[in-house]
């Protein structure tokens, strides 16, 4: 049977690193998504925080523009070396 679920059972890799980018710049769950909405990603406070949460999965393009807000490669976003 295949789990699309990481190792630790969460549903992205990247969500702690969101929140440590998201913090790190000062920025509310609502000013991320606010952000990311400016440069043309729909999205809201409550999907910010079940990506933080590992609850909810990442799109690819998602994640480009989180890597665009923060600043970094999407890579990072992914390795854990904010």
């Amino acid at each position: 049977m295949f789990i699309n679920k990481a190792p630790d059972g969460r549903n992205n890799l990247c969500g702690t690193n969101v929140m440590r980018f998201r913090k790190a710049l000062g920025l509310s769950q609502r000013g991320l998504a606010n952000q990311l909405q400016l440069i043309g990603l729909d999205i809201d406070k409550n999907a910010i925080q079940r990506i933080e949460s590992g609850q909810r999965f990442v799109t690819d393009i998602e994640l480009v523009y989180l890597a665009t807000v923060f600043d970094t490669q999407v890579q990072t976003l992914l390795d854990g070396n904010p």
